[in-house]
């Protein structure tokens, strides 16, 4: 779908909660793509490096996830900064 159908469709709240399960569980979609991508990243830097320092392997271009389970704090300190970052508010109940 286009970008304006999407946010036609999903609500802010919800993008919200996508960008930190992604930001917690690593990237979406199939999971070797990191790697696949990396490979192809690899092949063009060292072909365009010109023969200059070491050769780049796939691994120097997949991020580094941390599947370390979140403490409660911690993923609310990730919510938090990805409400903010989209302009949201924190509301909290009084009593």
């Amino acid at each position: 779908m286009t970008v304006r159908e999407l946010l036609a469709r999903t609500s802010s709240r919800e993008l919200t909660e996508w960008q930190v399960y992604e930001k917690v569980t690593g990237p979406l979609g199939p999971p070797r793509a990191d790697i696949h991508t990396g490979i192809i990243a690899a092949t063009i830097a060292n072909a365009n490096r010109g023969g200059k320092g070491r050769e780049y392997t796939a691994q120097d271009f997949i991020p580094k996830w941390d599947k370390r389970p979140l403490t409660p704090e911690e993923l609310f300190q990730k919510v938090a900064q990805a409400n903010a970052a989209l302009g949201g508010a924190v509301k909290r109940k009084e009593g």
